[in-house]
């Protein structure tokens, strides 16, 4: 098997699984108890917020554990929204956010809120001058993912932190999921983002886990309320062995990431420069101002799932574009964002790398690529 849908969700690590396991079999407290299961169980939770907090050259009180990256933009468009509201109405999320965000907004939309939805350019990148056009005296917030989960752009994170240098009463989220050990950390944790969701099950962490990061005064309505857990911001009991596999799952993606980088860079241009060669392929990703991992392409005339399952045959499997959407047989939300025509849309299939990949990988999925192009040449006119 081929496994080039890493976007989508990544092989848990063999250390990261037994380190679950570990914690999940052998510390029973609960992290809330006062007696000595669960004063161990709390030591090995902070443990975990002080490891996640170096790493992402934050402080320990700014990390707070999730269910993922969903609930995470959830709660900080939400929190932001209904802790803001007093001061102003208005919020601003590129048009390319992840359903997570786009779908909050809209629904933020239905409470009295006003949206603004930034455009991007034909490739893919949020057009800083029309978004700064969008900024009003009300804006609360405005939320930019980091790096676009169907093409792969990376978002002009520190240009839009500049333009927010003087506007400390609009609070910056980004939605950074698809952005650990694709790009450094330093590229969209600036000191200007206020927010930063992740989701474990993306760097070979379990599923089930995220983290926001809650930069130091800002705050959040909850979006759950009961018993009080973490610094009583999201009550429910914290998911001890997820926390800690996470915990390890970071450390590891991001030993040695620019290396790891690298040698997925060099696997994508391979692919890259073999597909250009062929004249019904249109590339929606590129190699300049993209992760290394993401190459989004199509074969004109031919709709993305026919791709797809063509290479499922031969046990390599890929993606149409984003996972939460890829059964809804719709165009990818990005191509329409970046004004690419429905046609071509819905032939886009993407191509998500790792570190775990290797050239044999490479070559055996360009020698099926090629077998399937010339069998689809000949249907599609």
């Amino acid at each position: 098997m081929i496994y080039f849908d890493n976007s989508a969700t990544t092989a848990i690590d063999p250390q990261v699984l037994r380190t679950y396991t570990d914690v999940a079999t052998k510390m029973m407290g609960n992290p809330s108890s006062l007696h000595a299961l669960g004063t161990t169980a709390t030591r090995l939770l902070d443990a975990s917020r002080r490891q996640i907090a170096e790493l992402l050259g934050v402080a320990q009180p700014e990390i707070f554990f999730t269910s993922g990256g969903t609930e995470g933009d959830n709660w900080v468009l939400k929190g932001v929204a209904f802790e803001k509201r007093p001061y102003g109405k208005h919020i601003i999320v590129s048009s390319i956010e992840h359903p997570a965000v786009k779908n909050t907004a809209e629904w933020l939309a239905t409470q009295g809120f006003d949206v603004d939805f930034a455009p991007v350019s034909t490739d893919g990148f949020v057009k800083i001058d029309e978004l700064k056009k969008l900024i009003r005296e009300d804006t609360i917030l405005i939320s930019v993912m980091a790096v676009n989960n169907e093409v792969g752009s990376v978002q002009p994170i520190n240009e839009i932190s500049e333009i927010l240098k003087d506007k400390p009463t609009i609070s910056f989220h980004v939605d950074a999921v698809q952005a650990i050990g694709k790009i450094p950390v330093s590229e969209f944790m600036t000191d200007r983002v206020d927010f930063v969701t992740l989701s474990a099950h993306k760097f070979h962490g379990p599923r089930g886990v995220g983290i926001v990061v809650v930069k130091s005064g800002k705050r959040l309505t909850p979006l759950l309320h009961g018993g009080g857990q973490e610094m009583n911001r999201r009550s429910t009991t914290e998911n001890l062995a997820g926390i800690a596999a996470t915990s390890k799952a970071l450390r590891l993606v991001l030993t040695d990431d620019e290396a790891k980088r690298n040698k997925v860079r060099t696997m994508k241009q391979i692919i890259f420069d073999e597909l250009k060669q062929h004249k019904k392929v249109i590339l929606f990703s590129k190699m300049d101002g993209f992760v290394p991992n993401i190459l989004t392409f199509g074969i004109r005339g031919v709709r993305g799932e026919v791709v797809v399952h063509a290479f499922e045959k031969h046990d390599i499997y890929i993606s149409t574009t984003s996972a939460c959407s890829s059964k809804k047989n719709a165009a990818a939300s990005t191509l329409v964002a970046m004004n690419t025509s429905s046609k071509l849309a819905t032939s886009a299939v993407r191509i998500s790398l790792d570190a775990t990949n290797n050239m044999a990988e490479i070559e055996q999925f360009l020698t099926v690529f090629r077998q399937i192009y010339q069998e689809l040449e000949k249907v599609s006119g």
